[in-house]
C-alpha cells in the first residue's frame, strides 16, 4: 500500500509535460490548487538567496476585483477570479496573458451576495486541463469554460438546480478532476456533499455523502492499491471511491463553525488534516481500501486554519494558529520547533501559503501582509533569507510559473520576476 498525494491520469501527463519543458520555462506552469501536483510543490530555477532592495522587478499589473481565489498560470494565460460589486453583482473570470498582462478574455455572470460573511468575492482557484478552465464560485456557480475563448461549454447553477447549500463563508473548494470526473464540494441535496461531473457535457454522474458544505479542497491519494478521493467536511474525514462514488470509510471529526479548511495532505500511509479549535488529526491507511484507523490527534500545539501543511522527509509544516510555522514529526505528531510568528504576524486568522521550491530544504512564502519570504525549512529550525513587499494584504495563494510569481489582492493582479542564482563560473555549458 502506498499513499502519495496524487493527481488523475491527465493532470500527471500534464504535469510530465511541464517537467519537460522546465529546461525551456525555467519553471512548470501552475494549472491548479497548490501547483503542478497539488501538494505545494514547484520545480523552477534555482532562485537567488536574496531580494532587490528595491524589491522584485514588476513585469505588469492589472486591476481586478476582490477575491481570495488563487491565480492559476497555464500555457501562456493567467486566470483570476473576482467579484463587481452591487449595484451590477457578478463574478467574473479573468484570462490574461501571462508575458504581457494583456486582457485576453473574461467571463462574468450575475450572483447574489447577500450577507454572505468576507463576501469580497470568489474563494476557489480554477483548475484548468486540456484546454479547459473549470470554477466554483462562492455562491454555487459551476463552469466549464473554453480555455483560449472563455466560451461557456457547460455550467450549473448548483444552489437553484440541486439545492446546495451555501456555507457561512461561501463555498471554497477548487474543482477535482480525476477519472475523467470532475468533481465538486458543493453539499447538494440531498447526500451530495461532493458531486461528480461529467468534464464533457457537465451530466452529474455520482453523488455522494450528507454532510454540509466545508472549504477544503480534496485530494487523490492511492489506498490498497485503488484511488481514493479523500475529503475533510465539517463532520468527517471520508474515503470514497472517485469511480462509483461509494464511501469506503469515514472517521468523525466535528469541527466549530464548520471550518474544515486547509486541503488534507497524504504521507507515510498517513491522511492528516488541522482544525483551528479541534487541531489535528492523523488516519492511519490500512492494507485494504476500507481499513484506516485514527493514528493519533494532538489539540494543543498543532491548529491550522487557512494555510496548507507542507511535508518531506518525514516531518510536516504547519502554520499554527497561536504559535506561528511549526515543525512536526508525523508519523507521531511530535512538536520540533516554531517560528514564534515571524514568517506571518500573530493574528486570529493567520495565513501563509508555502510552497517547497525543488527538491531540497527552501521554500516560498506569501504571508497575509502580502510579503513574500525566501526561507529554509529542516527538522532543526527555521532560517530566513529574504523578505521582499509583493502586493497589498491578501489570503489568495500566488502562482509559480517560469521565472515569474503571480499574486493578487483585492484590486490588483500583479506579475513580478523572480531573482535567480548567478550561473557557477566553473560550470561548462552543456
Amino acid at each position: 500500500m502506498t499513499c502519495v498525494s496524487r493527481i488523475a491520469s491527465k493532470f500527471l501527463i500534464s504535469a510530465i509535460v511541464c517537467l519537460a519543458f522546465v529546461s525551456v520555462a525555467n519553471g512548470e506552469d501552475w494549472p491548479r490548487w497548490r501547483g503542478p501536483r497539488g501538494d505545494g510543490t514547484w520545480q523552477g530555477p534555482k532562485l537567488a538567496e536574496s531580494f532587490p532592495p528595491e524589491g522584485l522587478k514588476t513585469v505588469w499589473t492589472q486591476p481586478v476585483g476582490g477575491g481570495y481565489a488563487g491565480v492559476i498560470v497555464a500555457e501562456g494565460r493567467t486566470y483570476v477570479m473576482d467579484r463587481q460589486p452591487p449595484p451590477d453583482e457578478a463574478e467574473r473570470l479573468h484570462c490574461f496573458d501571462s508575458a504581457t498582462g494583456k486582457p485576453l478574455w473574461s467571463h462574468s455572470y450575475p450572483v447574489r451576495y447577500g450577507k454572505l460573511d468576507y463576501g469580497s468575492g470568489p474563494r476557489a482557484a480554477p483548475t484548468v486541463i486540456d484546454g479547459r478552465v473549470y470554477t466554483l464560485g462562492a455562491v454555487g456557480h459551476v463552469f466549464c469554460l473554453d480555455a483560449k475563448t472563455g466560451a461557456v461549454v457547460w455550467s450549473h447553477d448548483c444552489v437553484a438546480e440541486y439545492g446546495a447549500k451555501i456555507p457561512e463563508w461561501g463555498f471554497a473548494a477548487s474543482p477535482v478532476i480525476v477519472d475523467d470526473l470532475v468533481v465538486v464540494h458543493v453539499a447538494a441535496q440531498p447526500d451530495g456533499c461532493y458531486v461528480a461531473f461529467d468534464p464533457q457535457d457537465g451530466r452529474e454522474r455520482w453523488r455522494a455523502a450528507g454532510d454540509p458544505a466545508g472549504y477544503a479542497t480534496p485530494i487523490i491519494v492511492e489506498h490498497g492499491g485503488q484511488p481514493q478521493l479523500v475529503g475533510w467536511t465539517p463532520e468527517h474525514v471520508l474515503g470514497i471511491s472517485p469511480r462509483t462514488g461509494e464511501i469506503a470509510w469515514s472517521i468523525p471529526y466535528k469541527v466549530t463553525y464548520g471550518v474544515s479548511i486547509a486541503t488534507p495532505i497524504c504521507q507515510q500511509g498517513l491522511v492528516f488534516v488541522a482544525g483551528y479549535w479541534e487541531g489535528s488529526k492523523a488516519i492511519r491507511l490500512g492494507q485494504q481500501p476500507e481499513e484506516v484507523e485514527l493514528a493519533w490527534e494532538e489539540n494543543e500545539l498543532l491548529r491550522g486554519l487557512m494555510s496548507q501543511p507542507l511535508y518531506r522527509d518525514g516531518h510536516a509544516y504547519l502554520l499554527d494558529k497561536r504559535f506561528g510555522l511549526t515543525c512536526f514529526e508525523l508519523a507521531a505528531g511530535r512538536k520540533l520547533w516554531d517560528d514564534e510568528n515571524r514568517l506571518t504576524p500573530r493574528d486570529r486568522n493567520p495565513q501563509a501559503t508555502l510552497v517547497w521550491l525543488g527538491d531540497g530544504d527552501r521554500a516560498i512564502a506569501l504571508n497575509a501582509d502580502g510579503e513574500l519570504v525566501l526561507i529554509r525549512l529542516a527538522p532543526t529550525g527555521y532560517e530566513e533569507q529574504a523578505r521582499t513587499k509583493l502586493i497589498g494584504p491578501t489570503w489568495a495563494h500566488p502562482a509559480y510559473a517560469g521565472r515569474h510569481v503571480y499574486a493578487r489582492d483585492d484590486q490588483h493582479v500583479v506579475c513580478a520576476e523572480l531573482p535567480t542564482a548567478a550561473p557557477n563560473p566553473n560550470l561548462a555549458p552543456p
